[in-house]
Protein backbone atom coordinates (compact mmCIF):
# COMPACT_ATOMS: atom_id res chain seq x y z
CA UNK A 1 0.00 0.00 0.00
CA UNK A 2 1.42 3.34 -1.29
CA UNK A 3 1.69 6.43 1.55
CA UNK A 4 -0.39 8.97 0.62
CA UNK A 5 0.65 11.86 -2.03
CA UNK A 6 1.64 15.22 -0.70
CA UNK A 7 -0.75 18.06 -2.43
CA UNK A 8 1.77 21.20 -3.64
CA UNK A 9 0.88 24.70 -1.98
CA UNK A 10 0.27 25.84 -5.44
CA UNK A 11 -2.65 23.45 -6.49
CA UNK A 12 -4.22 23.22 -3.46
CA UNK A 13 -7.92 24.75 -4.14
CA UNK A 14 -8.31 28.16 -2.96
CA UNK A 15 -10.96 28.52 -0.41
CA UNK A 16 -14.34 30.77 -1.18
CA UNK A 17 -13.52 33.61 1.43
CA UNK A 18 -9.41 33.98 0.58
CA UNK A 19 -10.08 36.98 -1.39
CA UNK A 20 -8.80 39.98 0.56
CA UNK A 21 -10.08 43.74 1.49
CA UNK A 22 -7.35 44.89 -0.71
CA UNK A 23 -8.66 42.42 -3.65
CA UNK A 24 -11.98 44.07 -3.36
CA UNK A 25 -10.51 47.28 -3.42
CA UNK A 26 -8.94 47.29 -6.53
CA UNK A 27 -11.52 45.00 -8.04
CA UNK A 28 -14.26 47.80 -7.63
CA UNK A 29 -12.40 50.40 -8.55
CA UNK A 30 -9.16 49.47 -10.85
CA UNK A 31 -8.10 53.25 -11.31
CA UNK A 32 -7.63 53.65 -8.12
CA UNK A 33 -4.34 51.59 -6.73
CA UNK A 34 -3.39 50.89 -2.50
CA UNK A 35 0.39 51.90 -2.22
CA UNK A 36 2.65 48.92 -1.15
CA UNK A 37 2.50 48.32 2.62
CA UNK A 38 6.68 47.42 2.03
CA UNK A 39 8.09 49.57 -0.93
CA UNK A 40 11.32 49.54 -1.90
CA UNK A 41 12.80 53.18 -0.65
CA UNK A 42 11.20 55.78 1.82
CA UNK A 43 10.86 58.17 -1.10
CA UNK A 44 9.28 55.73 -3.46
CA UNK A 45 6.56 54.48 -0.33
CA UNK A 46 5.87 58.61 0.16
CA UNK A 47 5.25 59.59 -3.81
CA UNK A 48 3.32 56.43 -4.21
CA UNK A 49 1.45 57.72 -1.03
CA UNK A 50 0.85 61.30 -2.32
CA UNK A 51 -0.17 59.39 -5.88
CA UNK A 52 -2.90 57.82 -4.04
CA UNK A 53 -4.18 60.59 -2.52
CA UNK A 54 -4.36 62.52 -5.70
CA UNK A 55 -7.91 60.99 -6.38
CA UNK A 56 -10.68 63.29 -5.37
CA UNK A 57 -13.94 61.75 -4.27
CA UNK A 58 -16.59 64.05 -4.56
CA UNK A 59 -19.07 62.89 -1.71
CA UNK A 60 -22.00 63.13 -3.87
CA UNK A 61 -21.50 59.95 -6.72
CA UNK A 62 -23.42 56.81 -5.31
CA UNK A 63 -20.33 54.66 -6.95
CA UNK A 64 -17.93 56.10 -4.30
CA UNK A 65 -17.52 53.55 -1.51
CA UNK A 66 -17.22 54.94 1.91
CA UNK A 67 -14.36 52.40 2.39
CA UNK A 68 -12.49 53.88 -0.56
CA UNK A 69 -13.29 57.45 1.28
CA UNK A 70 -12.00 55.55 4.43
CA UNK A 71 -8.98 54.18 2.92
CA UNK A 72 -7.86 58.01 1.97
CA UNK A 73 -8.39 59.70 4.66
CA UNK A 74 -6.19 57.07 6.45
CA UNK A 75 -3.65 57.59 4.12
CA UNK A 76 -3.63 61.74 4.16
CA UNK A 77 -3.38 60.93 8.22
CA UNK A 78 -0.09 59.08 7.39
CA UNK A 79 1.28 61.62 4.99
CA UNK A 80 0.30 63.98 7.90
CA UNK A 81 2.38 61.74 10.73
CA UNK A 82 5.42 60.97 8.13
CA UNK A 83 5.97 65.37 7.64
CA UNK A 84 5.60 65.71 11.39
CA UNK A 85 7.97 63.12 12.46
CA UNK A 86 10.28 63.47 10.07
CA UNK A 87 13.62 65.86 11.20
CA UNK A 88 14.64 66.86 7.24
CA UNK A 89 12.92 69.10 5.21
CA UNK A 90 10.75 68.51 2.69
CA UNK A 91 12.40 69.00 -1.35
CA UNK A 92 12.65 67.88 -4.19
CA UNK A 93 10.39 65.63 -6.38
CA UNK A 94 8.14 64.94 -2.57
CA UNK A 95 7.37 68.43 -2.36
CA UNK A 96 6.71 68.64 -6.26
CA UNK A 97 4.10 65.96 -5.27
CA UNK A 98 2.62 67.05 -2.21
CA UNK A 99 2.06 70.47 -3.96
CA UNK A 100 0.45 68.94 -6.93
CA UNK A 101 -1.71 67.00 -4.32
CA UNK A 102 -2.64 69.68 -2.38
CA UNK A 103 -3.99 71.74 -5.21
CA UNK A 104 -5.70 68.62 -6.66
CA UNK A 105 -7.78 68.20 -3.38
CA UNK A 106 -8.50 72.08 -2.43
CA UNK A 107 -9.21 73.66 -5.72
CA UNK A 108 -12.18 72.36 -6.44
CA UNK A 109 -15.27 73.80 -8.36
CA UNK A 110 -17.26 75.26 -4.82
CA UNK A 111 -21.31 74.31 -4.98
CA UNK A 112 -23.32 77.28 -5.74
CA UNK A 113 -24.70 79.22 -2.63
CA UNK A 114 -27.81 77.31 -0.80
CA UNK A 115 -29.79 80.76 -1.02
CA UNK A 116 -28.30 83.22 -3.91
CA UNK A 117 -29.43 85.93 -1.50
CA UNK A 118 -28.61 84.60 2.35
CA UNK A 119 -26.72 87.90 2.63
CA UNK A 120 -28.37 90.65 0.79
CA UNK A 121 -31.63 89.98 1.83
CA UNK A 122 -30.74 88.71 5.86
CA UNK A 123 -33.17 89.62 8.11
CA UNK A 124 -32.24 92.30 10.66
CA UNK A 125 -31.16 90.13 13.17
CA UNK A 126 -30.45 86.94 11.89
CA UNK A 127 -27.28 85.86 10.25
CA UNK A 128 -26.24 83.24 7.50
CA UNK A 129 -26.65 79.45 8.25
CA UNK A 130 -23.55 77.43 7.87
CA UNK A 131 -23.73 74.71 5.35
CA UNK A 132 -21.29 72.01 6.71
CA UNK A 133 -19.34 70.50 3.63
CA UNK A 134 -18.73 66.90 3.27
CA UNK A 135 -15.62 67.20 1.77
CA UNK A 136 -14.11 68.33 5.28
CA UNK A 137 -13.68 64.86 6.54
CA UNK A 138 -10.21 64.98 4.16
CA UNK A 139 -10.17 68.26 3.43
CA UNK A 140 -9.02 69.32 6.78
CA UNK A 141 -6.09 66.89 6.65
CA UNK A 142 -5.14 68.14 3.61
CA UNK A 143 -5.20 72.17 5.25
CA UNK A 144 -3.48 70.53 8.01
CA UNK A 145 -1.00 69.16 5.77
CA UNK A 146 -0.26 72.46 3.91
CA UNK A 147 0.40 74.41 7.24
CA UNK A 148 3.06 71.59 7.81
CA UNK A 149 4.37 72.99 4.89
CA UNK A 150 4.19 76.16 4.82
CA UNK A 151 6.06 76.28 8.72
CA UNK A 152 8.69 73.80 8.26
CA UNK A 153 10.19 74.30 4.17
CA UNK A 154 12.15 77.11 3.28
CA UNK A 155 10.50 80.14 1.93
CA UNK A 156 12.69 80.23 -1.15
CA UNK A 157 12.04 76.00 -1.97
CA UNK A 158 8.28 76.58 -1.25
CA UNK A 159 8.31 79.42 -4.12
CA UNK A 160 8.79 77.24 -6.89
CA UNK A 161 5.19 75.74 -5.24
CA UNK A 162 3.36 78.22 -4.13
CA UNK A 163 3.16 80.82 -6.19
CA UNK A 164 0.75 83.94 -7.42
CA UNK A 165 -1.59 81.06 -9.31
CA UNK A 166 -1.84 79.07 -6.19
CA UNK A 167 -2.49 82.19 -4.20
CA UNK A 168 -5.37 83.40 -6.17
CA UNK A 169 -6.88 79.97 -5.84
CA UNK A 170 -6.49 79.88 -2.29
CA UNK A 171 -8.11 83.02 -1.75
CA UNK A 172 -10.79 82.42 -3.67
CA UNK A 173 -11.78 79.48 -1.57
CA UNK A 174 -13.33 82.31 1.07
CA UNK A 175 -16.31 81.57 -0.86
CA UNK A 176 -17.09 78.33 0.99
CA UNK A 177 -19.96 78.47 2.71
CA UNK A 178 -18.18 76.05 5.40
CA UNK A 179 -17.28 78.05 8.35
CA UNK A 180 -14.63 74.97 9.61
CA UNK A 181 -12.98 75.32 5.75
CA UNK A 182 -12.66 79.21 6.12
CA UNK A 183 -11.44 79.47 9.53
CA UNK A 184 -8.51 76.73 8.69
CA UNK A 185 -8.25 78.95 5.36
CA UNK A 186 -7.74 81.67 7.46
CA UNK A 187 -4.87 80.48 9.36
CA UNK A 188 -2.94 79.04 6.17
CA UNK A 189 -3.09 82.16 4.00
CA UNK A 190 -1.78 84.56 7.39
CA UNK A 191 0.74 82.28 7.86
CA UNK A 192 1.61 83.00 3.96
CA UNK A 193 1.35 86.15 4.11
CA UNK A 194 3.91 86.64 7.03
CA UNK A 195 6.27 84.10 5.68
CA UNK A 196 6.19 85.21 1.90
CA UNK A 197 7.60 88.86 2.56
CA UNK A 198 8.19 89.42 -1.40
CA UNK A 199 4.46 88.23 -2.70
CA UNK A 200 2.81 90.45 0.32
CA UNK A 201 2.01 93.17 -1.64
CA UNK A 202 0.28 91.08 -4.53
CA UNK A 203 -1.57 89.49 -1.74
CA UNK A 204 -3.10 92.83 -0.59
CA UNK A 205 -3.97 93.85 -3.58
CA UNK A 206 -5.80 90.63 -4.12
CA UNK A 207 -7.96 90.45 -1.14
CA UNK A 208 -8.78 94.36 -1.99
CA UNK A 209 -9.84 93.21 -5.16
CA UNK A 210 -12.43 90.53 -3.70
CA UNK A 211 -13.48 93.10 -0.86
CA UNK A 212 -14.04 95.94 -3.74
CA UNK A 213 -15.75 93.07 -5.94
CA UNK A 214 -18.15 92.50 -2.98
CA UNK A 215 -18.99 96.26 -2.13
CA UNK A 216 -19.77 97.20 -5.48
CA UNK A 217 -20.62 94.42 -7.34
CA UNK A 218 -22.00 91.19 -5.91
CA UNK A 219 -22.35 92.23 -2.23
CA UNK A 220 -22.28 88.29 -2.07
CA UNK A 221 -19.45 86.70 -0.02
CA UNK A 222 -19.63 84.48 2.84
CA UNK A 223 -15.51 84.79 3.51
CA UNK A 224 -15.71 89.26 4.36
CA UNK A 225 -15.45 88.66 8.10
CA UNK A 226 -12.64 86.25 7.84
CA UNK A 227 -10.82 88.92 5.21
CA UNK A 228 -11.08 91.38 7.46
CA UNK A 229 -10.17 89.36 10.21
CA UNK A 230 -6.79 88.76 8.06
CA UNK A 231 -7.03 92.54 7.64
CA UNK A 232 -6.67 93.86 11.18
CA UNK A 233 -3.28 92.06 11.77
CA UNK A 234 -1.86 93.40 8.71
CA UNK A 235 -3.08 96.60 9.77
CA UNK A 236 -1.40 96.27 13.10
CA UNK A 237 1.75 96.02 12.14
CA UNK A 238 1.66 99.17 9.60
CA UNK A 239 4.02 101.72 10.61
CA UNK A 240 3.68 104.98 11.53
CA UNK A 241 3.63 107.61 9.37
CA UNK A 242 1.30 105.65 7.43
CA UNK A 243 1.91 105.21 3.41
CA UNK A 244 -0.70 106.95 0.73
CA UNK A 245 -1.31 103.10 -0.26
CA UNK A 246 -2.89 102.21 2.73
CA UNK A 247 -4.56 105.10 3.79
CA UNK A 248 -6.68 104.74 0.19
CA UNK A 249 -7.76 101.68 1.58
CA UNK A 250 -9.30 102.79 4.26
CA UNK A 251 -11.09 105.44 2.39
CA UNK A 252 -11.69 103.24 -0.57
CA UNK A 253 -12.37 99.84 0.41
CA UNK A 254 -13.30 100.02 4.31
CA UNK A 255 -14.99 102.79 4.67
CA UNK A 256 -17.33 101.63 2.15
CA UNK A 257 -17.60 98.12 3.76
CA UNK A 258 -20.35 100.39 6.09
CA UNK A 259 -22.93 100.91 3.85
CA UNK A 260 -23.81 96.65 2.12
CA UNK A 261 -26.75 95.01 3.47
CA UNK A 262 -25.06 92.74 5.18
CA UNK A 263 -22.66 94.44 6.79
CA UNK A 264 -23.28 92.73 10.26
CA UNK A 265 -22.28 89.81 9.51
CA UNK A 266 -18.25 91.35 9.89
CA UNK A 267 -18.88 94.80 11.71
CA UNK A 268 -16.76 93.22 14.44
CA UNK A 269 -13.76 92.55 12.29
CA UNK A 270 -14.45 95.96 10.25
CA UNK A 271 -14.56 98.47 13.16
CA UNK A 272 -11.43 97.11 14.64
CA UNK A 273 -9.62 97.97 11.05
CA UNK A 274 -10.73 101.19 11.31
CA UNK A 275 -10.33 101.59 14.79
CA UNK A 276 -6.35 100.58 14.22
CA UNK A 277 -6.13 102.92 11.10
CA UNK A 278 -7.46 105.97 13.62
CA UNK A 279 -5.39 104.74 16.56
CA UNK A 280 -1.80 104.93 14.47
CA UNK A 281 -3.32 108.79 12.72
CA UNK A 282 -5.83 110.06 14.93
CA UNK A 283 -6.31 113.08 11.86
CA UNK A 284 -7.88 110.19 10.17
CA UNK A 285 -10.84 110.02 12.74
CA UNK A 286 -12.44 112.80 10.77
CA UNK A 287 -11.99 111.03 7.31
CA UNK A 288 -14.09 108.18 9.09
CA UNK A 289 -16.66 109.69 11.05
CA UNK A 290 -17.94 111.98 7.95
CA UNK A 291 -17.97 108.53 5.94
CA UNK A 292 -19.82 106.38 8.03
CA UNK A 293 -22.31 109.45 8.62
CA UNK A 294 -22.68 109.42 4.72
CA UNK A 295 -23.30 105.65 4.64
CA UNK A 296 -25.82 105.93 7.47
CA UNK A 297 -28.72 103.40 7.00
CA UNK A 298 -32.57 104.48 6.50
CA UNK A 299 -34.80 101.79 7.27
CA UNK A 300 -31.88 99.12 9.39
CA UNK A 301 -32.49 99.37 12.71
CA UNK A 302 -29.72 96.80 13.43
CA UNK A 303 -27.01 98.29 10.82
CA UNK A 304 -28.02 101.66 13.11
CA UNK A 305 -27.41 100.85 16.48
CA UNK A 306 -23.64 98.97 15.55
CA UNK A 307 -23.05 102.32 14.02
CA UNK A 308 -23.56 104.05 17.07
CA UNK A 309 -21.06 101.68 18.99
CA UNK A 310 -18.62 102.00 16.33
CA UNK A 311 -18.57 106.38 16.21
CA UNK A 312 -18.52 106.15 20.28
CA UNK A 313 -14.99 104.16 19.70
CA UNK A 314 -13.83 106.25 17.64
CA UNK A 315 -14.44 109.13 19.53
CA UNK A 316 -12.36 108.26 22.27
CA UNK A 317 -9.71 108.00 19.61
CA UNK A 318 -10.21 111.31 17.70
CA UNK A 319 -7.69 114.19 17.75
CA UNK A 320 -9.35 117.28 20.28
CA UNK A 321 -8.56 119.76 17.30
CA UNK A 322 -10.90 117.91 15.15
CA UNK A 323 -14.04 118.44 17.99
CA UNK A 324 -15.34 121.53 16.31
CA UNK A 325 -15.49 120.75 13.37
CA UNK A 326 -17.27 117.39 13.91
CA UNK A 327 -19.21 118.21 16.94
CA UNK A 328 -22.31 119.68 14.77
CA UNK A 329 -22.54 116.86 12.05
CA UNK A 330 -21.96 114.16 14.55
CA UNK A 331 -24.57 115.51 17.27
CA UNK A 332 -26.84 115.92 14.64
CA UNK A 333 -27.13 112.41 13.73
CA UNK A 334 -26.95 110.85 17.00
CA UNK A 335 -30.01 113.45 17.88
CA UNK A 336 -31.79 112.28 14.93
CA UNK A 337 -31.08 108.75 16.56
CA UNK A 338 -32.22 109.60 19.66
CA UNK A 339 -35.80 110.75 18.22
CA UNK A 340 -36.14 107.14 16.60
CA UNK A 341 -39.15 105.67 17.22
CA UNK A 342 -36.94 102.36 17.82
CA UNK A 343 -36.85 102.49 21.27
CA UNK A 344 -33.38 100.22 20.94
CA UNK A 345 -31.84 102.90 18.59
CA UNK A 346 -33.35 105.84 21.00
CA UNK A 347 -31.76 104.25 23.87
CA UNK A 348 -28.72 103.53 22.53
CA UNK A 349 -28.19 106.89 21.06
CA UNK A 350 -28.95 108.31 24.71
CA UNK A 351 -26.14 105.84 26.53
CA UNK A 352 -23.71 107.78 23.95
CA UNK A 353 -24.06 110.59 26.70
CA UNK A 354 -22.06 108.39 29.37
CA UNK A 355 -19.14 108.97 27.22
CA UNK A 356 -16.88 111.44 28.35
CA UNK A 357 -15.08 112.43 24.90
CA UNK A 358 -18.82 112.46 23.33
CA UNK A 359 -19.82 115.18 26.03
CA UNK A 360 -16.65 117.10 25.99
CA UNK A 361 -17.04 117.23 21.90
CA UNK A 362 -21.04 118.67 21.94
CA UNK A 363 -20.03 121.26 25.31
CA UNK A 364 -16.97 122.54 23.12
CA UNK A 365 -19.20 122.78 19.94
CA UNK A 366 -21.04 125.98 19.12
CA UNK A 367 -24.14 127.27 20.19
CA UNK A 368 -26.01 125.39 16.95
CA UNK A 369 -24.73 122.47 18.08
CA UNK A 370 -26.31 122.90 21.45
CA UNK A 371 -29.49 123.68 20.20
CA UNK A 372 -29.76 120.71 17.84
CA UNK A 373 -29.16 118.95 21.22
CA UNK A 374 -31.90 120.73 23.07
CA UNK A 375 -34.40 120.68 20.39
CA UNK A 376 -33.97 116.47 20.22
CA UNK A 377 -34.40 116.12 23.79
CA UNK A 378 -37.36 118.29 24.23
CA UNK A 379 -39.24 116.37 21.17
CA UNK A 380 -38.34 113.20 22.98
CA UNK A 381 -39.91 114.07 26.36
CA UNK A 382 -42.62 115.28 24.60
CA UNK A 383 -43.80 113.32 21.73
CA UNK A 384 -41.61 109.92 22.31
CA UNK A 385 -44.19 106.64 23.03
CA UNK A 386 -41.33 104.67 25.02
CA UNK A 387 -41.53 105.44 29.12
CA UNK A 388 -37.59 104.25 29.15
CA UNK A 389 -36.70 106.53 26.47
CA UNK A 390 -38.51 109.55 27.52
CA UNK A 391 -36.60 108.31 31.56
CA UNK A 392 -33.30 108.84 29.75
CA UNK A 393 -34.07 111.83 27.94
CA UNK A 394 -34.97 113.24 31.48
CA UNK A 395 -31.94 112.28 32.89
CA UNK A 396 -29.64 113.30 30.18
CA UNK A 397 -31.72 116.69 30.28
CA UNK A 398 -30.64 117.05 34.16
CA UNK A 399 -27.33 116.47 33.49
CA UNK A 400 -26.81 119.21 30.52
CA UNK A 401 -29.00 121.67 32.69
CA UNK A 402 -26.11 121.34 35.70
CA UNK A 403 -23.58 121.20 33.20
CA UNK A 404 -24.47 124.76 31.94
CA UNK A 405 -27.88 126.17 32.82
CA UNK A 406 -27.43 129.36 30.84
CA UNK A 407 -26.32 127.67 27.03
CA UNK A 408 -29.39 125.00 28.07
CA UNK A 409 -32.15 127.74 28.60
CA UNK A 410 -30.88 129.84 25.60
CA UNK A 411 -31.49 126.73 23.57
CA UNK A 412 -35.14 126.29 25.06
CA UNK A 413 -35.59 129.80 24.09
CA UNK A 414 -34.07 129.81 20.43
CA UNK A 415 -36.39 126.28 20.17
CA UNK A 416 -39.68 128.48 21.13
CA UNK A 417 -38.60 131.39 19.23
CA UNK A 418 -38.27 128.56 15.84
CA UNK A 419 -41.80 127.39 17.10
CA UNK A 420 -43.38 130.60 16.97
CA UNK A 421 -41.49 131.49 13.52
CA UNK A 422 -42.69 128.21 11.92
CA UNK A 423 -46.31 128.73 13.38
CA UNK A 424 -46.70 132.48 11.59
CA UNK A 425 -45.27 131.08 8.47
CA UNK A 426 -47.84 127.93 8.84
CA UNK A 427 -50.67 130.98 9.41
CA UNK A 428 -49.29 132.89 6.22
CA UNK A 429 -49.21 129.66 3.42
CA UNK A 430 -52.82 128.82 4.99
CA UNK A 431 -54.24 132.56 4.37
CA UNK A 432 -52.42 132.60 1.10
CA UNK A 433 -54.11 128.94 -0.05
CA UNK A 434 -57.58 130.55 1.39
CA UNK A 435 -56.77 133.25 -0.83
CA UNK A 436 -55.79 131.54 -4.14
CA UNK A 437 -59.11 129.28 -3.45
CA UNK A 438 -61.64 132.54 -2.81
CA UNK A 439 -59.91 133.82 -6.03
CA UNK A 440 -60.66 130.46 -8.07
CA UNK A 441 -64.20 129.99 -6.96
CA UNK A 442 -65.26 134.25 -7.90
CA UNK A 443 -63.42 133.34 -10.87
CA UNK A 444 -65.60 130.02 -11.42
CA UNK A 445 -69.34 131.88 -10.79
CA UNK A 446 -68.57 134.78 -12.77
CA UNK A 447 -66.69 132.77 -15.57
CA UNK A 448 -68.39 129.66 -16.11
CA UNK A 449 -67.27 127.18 -18.36
CA UNK A 450 -68.54 127.22 -21.36
CA UNK A 451 -68.63 123.78 -22.84
CA UNK A 452 -68.92 122.55 -26.65
CA UNK A 453 -71.14 119.78 -27.78
CA UNK A 454 -69.34 117.53 -30.46
CA UNK A 455 -71.43 115.42 -32.15
CA UNK A 456 -70.48 111.95 -32.86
Amino acid sequence: MGSPKKVSPSTRSPKKNSRTLHDLFVQESPHFTIPSSSPTSGNEDLLSTISYCTFVFTFTDPSESPAQRDSKRLQLARLVSILKSSKKPVHGKVLVALAAMISANLFRPLPPPSSPSAITDLPEEEYPVSIFSPLWSHLQIVYEMLLKLVNSTDQKILRECIDHSFLRNLLALFQSEDPRERETLKNVYHKIYSKFISDRSFMRKSMTEVLLNYVFETEKHPGIADLLEIWGTIINGFTVPLKEEHKLFLMRVLIPLHKTKGMQVYHRQLAYCVSQFVQKEPMLGGVVVRGILRYWPVTNCQKEILLIGELEDLVENLDPDQYRKLALPLCTQITKCINSWNSQVAERALYMWNNEQFVKMAMIGTVEVFNVIVEGMEKNLKWHWSKSVRQLTESVKVMLEEMDPDLYSKGLMDMEAKESMAHLEDIKRKKKWERIEWEAAKNQFFNPQRYIRVSY
